[in-house]
């Protein structure tokens, strides 16, 4: 009997050797063994609990940096909806009236809107990064000179056995685009609280229009991308290496590095994951040639080749 045979009973729902392609801001991807949308964090606990134990276990945000391979995933990929999507400013004095909810599924542009609104400033960096809260955490999001670390007061997530922990910042131990805690436990974050400072709503509106006009001059935003490929190598640029390697707008299958931004791998419309990844694969190799530097993956690349 398939361990898919002794699944825990749900409330969510369970999807049996579905595509992930659609899933990702790729667009490509072979199917998971098992998809789980839990109705709720009772349910995904639930869940965890009853699963067994040597079953794979892959958590998918909104699959903005991720990067699926043709072969599909193997065992169970849960995916956070709605039920994990709320934004909730925190009012009292205790709170400051400066924090701000966030669920692991609401994507990070939303938490920039919604701390605006509130009045709450300095989340303004998380408009111009593509994804979701629970993403963020994982790997320390920011850009423009701003990162999670620098906003987060706490973490809530799961274990794969289905307990649940509060997490400070400090507890996660971040760093460049990385949790420590998140890399050597398995976790699924499940929201976050943050705290940034007071200020004018319709200033906080005003810098979140100009991070939203410098995007879209700057970076190929409406294309099948999976926003910044490679980490910045220490003192360096990984856009200027990849352009000085001769990679910007060279074709290679159905993929290329954006002849508007070079450090955006894009889906050129027919794109293969192995396209995708074999590009980025030969631009690391002749990155390493030329310059003798190491291009690191900022993108998470999952499942069978």
């Amino acid at each position: 009997m398939s361990w898919r045979d002794r699944l825990p009973e749900v409330r969510g729902r369970l999807l049996r050797d579905e595509p992930l392609g659609p899933f990702t801001w790729f667009r490509v991807g072979g199917p998971a063994d098992l998809i789980f949308l839990p109705q709720d964090e009772d349910d995904l606990a639930a869940f965890l609990k009853g699963l067994d134990a040597g079953v794979p276990l892959t958590v998918l945000g909104v699959g903005s940096n991720t990067l699926v391979r043709d072969g599909g995933v193997e065992g169970v990929v849960v995916r956070l909806g709605k039920a994990f999507a709320a934004v909730e400013p925190q009012v009292g004095k205790e709170a400051g009236g400066n924090r701000i909810f966030a669920g692991a599924a609401a994507l990070d542009a939303t938490l920039a809107r919604e701390a605006g609104k509130a009045g709450i400033a300095g989340l303004e960096f998380y408009r111009g990064v593509p994804g979701s809260v629970g993403g963020a955490l994982v790997m320390n999001a920011g850009c423009y000179g701003a990162e999670t670390r620098d906003v987060l007061v706490e973490a809530y997530a799961l274990t794969r056995s289905g307990e649940h922990l509060t997490l400070s910042n400090a507890d996660l131990a971040y760093s460049y685009r990385k949790s420590a805690r998140a890399a050597a436990e398995p976790l699924i974050f499940v929201g976050g609280l943050f705290e940034g400072r007071p200020d004018d709503p319709a200033a906080i509106a005003q810098r979140m229009d100009e991070i939203t006009a410098r995007r879209e001059q700057t970076q190929p935003i409406r294309e099948k991308t999976g926003g910044s490929t490679f980490k910045n190598p220490p003192g360096q640029s990984s856009w200027k290496l990849v352009d000085e390697a001769g990679w910007r707008g060279k074709p290679y299958g159905g993929a290329m590095f954006s002849p508007l931004h070079s450090n955006f791998l894009i889906n050129t419309g027919e794109a293969t994951a192995a396209d995708l990844e074999g590009l980025g694969e030969t631009v690391r190799a002749e990155v390493k040639a030329k310059f003798g530097v190491d291009l690191d993956w900022e993108i998470k690349r999952i499942g069978r080749p």
